[in-house]
């Protein structure tokens, strides 16, 4: 059986990754491990004034670890709550096949281990720390997107049921793994596909689009494709609202950290200010 990732913390979002994940779970009959990671935490070990006495020091020094101690084992309770919460939500929606697990270490370390046998991850678009007037993203979303080896579904604040999809189709590797992957995928199966591609309607282009839309008519889909001159994430952003699309696939950041100054900025841009769930392929 394949198995889902969901990443909680606790915030807002995290009942919208459960309900996205329990929906992927249930269409593709998959498993769901949610997962809560506790971030490596500082002793209480800081260099405090020199003026205060040894004596006086070390018994500040013996207060703050205990507090340090303290605060690690509320942070376990709270982890476990949260786990515990997610459980009880995924299974209400219908998915038995759910375990939990809470981790203390780094996010992507311990990521990269559970995922070797998942083919998913789901997270929320901004944590508990985000700043949502500001539209900030999640600290650890980019993280998340650029380190995983394997499909990223960004949650949306809320779940919205899904009919249709679209595909930001740039002919790009990524894009065309994420054609194949949907073609193949029992998830999709049903929904209306929507391909666009962003920039000049050059032949090279049309043709790539075209072959994309005939893989997945080979496989079922009812697709419409369509190319669109413009500036990338504001054209996109259009076509989602006219549309009222359910759910945006395009591909995640470039590897190179100085490439994706520029191939990066748009996922970005798209993540940051559309209000549908993000499938990010590498």
């Amino acid at each position: 059986m394949s198995k889902i990732i969901a990443l909680v913390d606790g915030s807002v979002y995290s009942e919208s990754v459960c309900d996205y994940a329990a929906w992927v779970a249930k269409r593709k009959g998959s498993s769901v491990e949610v997962l809560h990671i506790l971030g490596r935490r500082e002793g209480a070990t800081s260099n405090l004034s020199g003026n205060i006495g040894l004596g006086a020091r070390s018994k500040l020094m013996d207060e703050l670890a205990e507090l340090d101690i303290a605060k690690a084992k509320l942070a376990q309770k709270r982890g476990r709550a949260i786990l515990e919460d997610a459980e009880t939500r995924i299974k209400a929606a219908g998915v038995e096949a759910v375990t939990t697990r809470l981790r203390h270490g780094d996010l992507i370390e311990e990521l990269l281990l559970a995922e070797k046998d998942a083919d998913l991850v789901v997270i929320g678009k901004r944590g508990e720390g985000a700043d949502f007037a500001k539209l900030h993203l999640g600290s650890n979303l980019e993280r998340v997107a650029r380190a995983s080896l394997i499909p990223v579904l960004v949650a949306s604040r809320a779940f919205m049921s899904v009919d249709n999809f679209m595909i930001a189709f740039d002919g790009s590797a990524a894009t065309m793994k994420a054609v194949d992957h949907i073609a193949k995928s029992k998830v999709f199966a049903g929904l209306k596909a929507n391909l666009l591609s962003v920039g000049e309607d050059e032949p090279k282009q049309r043709r790539a689009l075209e072959g994309a839309a005939a893989t997945l008519k080979a496989a079922g889909y009812e697709v419409s494709a369509d190319i669109v001159a413009g500036h990338a994430s504001e054209v996109i952003s259009e076509k989602i609202k006219a549309e009222k699309i359910d759910m945006l696939m395009m591909g995640a950041y470039a590897t190179s950290r100085l490439r994706s100054l520029i191939l990066g900025s748009t996922t970005s841009e798209m993540v940051r200010s559309c209000h549908v769930p993000i499938l990010l392929f590498r």
